[in-house]
């Protein structure tokens, strides 16, 4: 019979080489991975309350580290050095047998968006639960995919903080002119700030400049009976009245919700005061580019990219945008309406916090729409279930176009925008998206 001694050995042996192949697991990191990772990164950014443009900005750096470690590996997908602005060419990989591309990829977008957001512990707590993970799998592979995320990390980082945004920290706040008519103003109910006067120093991705796809001017401005403008404004105040009459359940009503998009709405009650927080519109199309890549069935590769030419486009279009809206500064439609035509009258959503012209909504609608119709194509229909944590319905689309059209003419419906801010935003933002995909060309053809 065998010894106590010898029964223990074997055991202990027995043990140790389960443990060794459990640890010689190979890590695997799907498209799953990479949407889990880009959620979490849109459940900060709430919790956080960032602006539109803001939250951009939080998006587009993690994703293009992320696709600028897989390219490596595709043949067929093109680096991003030379595409965008003032890109840096990435530490070269380390030639090493057990290096995982796919791990270090996620690991530098962790990385870098752990340090564009504030509560920088709500990345830390989810990658620990990853690394913890990775490790019990396969250390040695874990460790040398993650100290080659955190090399490329570091060095889009350097390029991430000479973008401007920290200078634009320090730039003094909007002001207001409460002399002249036609320029903005703060609206009810807090009557905050402009957000952002100073975005359009921040450095774009691909365009020349800022006003590179300057819209065309709005109508001039003028409170007569029959002029361009006021018919603009008598249109909104009237799509309002009809909204309150046919109620909540109307068409226009449910899409102005739907495409709302406001990170912060504060909700007054009495001498109480509540803040409700949503995604942005740049949130609602990174949202549906998850829904397209779904049910495309891409790949993990596949998928980085297709988020990449979406977020470089929402970048750009945000910063075009906003050097019109402080160039431009006019009133919204809400302002005119209370001391002009009817004091008691409300938007069905609430006017945020900045310039009218052009709308944010529809420049970037349109930026998304070209981007992920040009990696898509077109007459891709989808369910965008996006809103569905706020309570709204899904809503379906027979096209990028189709839902783009829809969040621009939004603004209308929600009362927070005249005709010509959405129908030239929409047309702005399109432009820029040509632009965007011809410029960052993701694959070799």
């Amino acid at each position: 019979m065998m010894s106590f001694e010898k029964k223990w050995w074997l055991l202990s042996l027995i043990f140790v080489v389960l443990s060794c192949s459990k640890q010689k697991e190979p890590l695997v990191v799907d498209t799953d991975d990479f949407h889990k990772s880009v959620d979490q990164l849109t459940s900060i950014m709430i919790h956080d309350i960032f602006s539109p443009p803001v939250a951009s900005r939080v998006y587009v750096y993690p994703i293009v580290s992320a696709y600028e470690i897989l390219q490596q590996e595709n043949s067929i997908y093109n680096s991003l050095l030379g595409q965008l602005n003032d890109f840096p060419e990435i530490p070269p990989k380390p030639d090493v047998e057990n290096l995982n591309l796919e791990v270090s990829a996620l690991v530098a977008f962790m990385d870098v968006g752990k340090r564009l957001i504030f509560s920088e512990d709500k990345m830390e707590s989810y990658r620990d639960s990853l690394y913890s993970v990775w490790e019990q799998q396969n250390s040695s592979e874990f460790e040398v995919s993650r100290d080659y995320g955190l090399q490329v990390a570091a060095k889009i980082v350097s390029w991430i903080d000479a973008d401007h945004y920290n200078e634009t920290r320090t730039m003094p706040k909007f002001t207001v002119n409460l002399n002249e008519k036609w320029r903005w103003q703060p609206t009810p109910p807090d009557y905050m700030n402009g957000i952002e006067p100073h975005w359009e120093h921040i450095r774009t991705l691909t365009l020349d400049s800022a006003a590179q796809f300057k819209p065309v001017p709005h109508p001039e401005f003028s409170l007569e009976e029959g002029s361009k403008f006021y018919n603009e404004l008598l249109e909104v105040y009237e799509v309002g009245l009809k909204e309150q009459k046919n109620g909540d359940s109307s068409d226009e009503v449910q899409i102005a919700r739907f495409w709302d998009c406001n990170p912060y709405v504060s909700v007054h009650r009495g001498h109480m005061m509540f803040a409700v927080k949503k995604i942005t519109p740049g949130a609602h199309w990174i949202g549906i580019c998850k829904i397209a890549s779904k049910k495309a069935g891409l790949n993990l590769m596949e998928t980085v990219a297709a988020y990449t030419s979406t977020s470089v486009s929402i970048f750009d279009a945000f910063i075009s945008c906003w050097e019109e809206k402080y160039s431009s500064v006019l009133i919204r439609p809400e302002n005119l309406i209370n001391k002009y035509i009817d004091e008691n009258w409300l938007p069905i959503l609430q006017t945020p916090p900045f310039p009218e012209y052009t709308s944010g909504h529809s420049v970037v609608s349109g930026a998304a729409s070209v981007a992920l119709t040009h990696f898509f194509g077109d007459n891709f229909a989808f369910d965008d279930d996006t809103e569905l944590p706020y309570g709204l319905p899904v809503r379906s689309f027979t096209s990028f176009y189709a839902a783009s059209a829809e969040a621009a003419i939004s603004r209308m419906y929600g009362g927070i925008h005249y005709r010509a801010a959405i129908e030239n935003g929409l047309d702005q933002g399109m432009k820029l998206g040509e632009h965007v995909s011809k410029t960052v060309q993701t694959k070799t053809n």
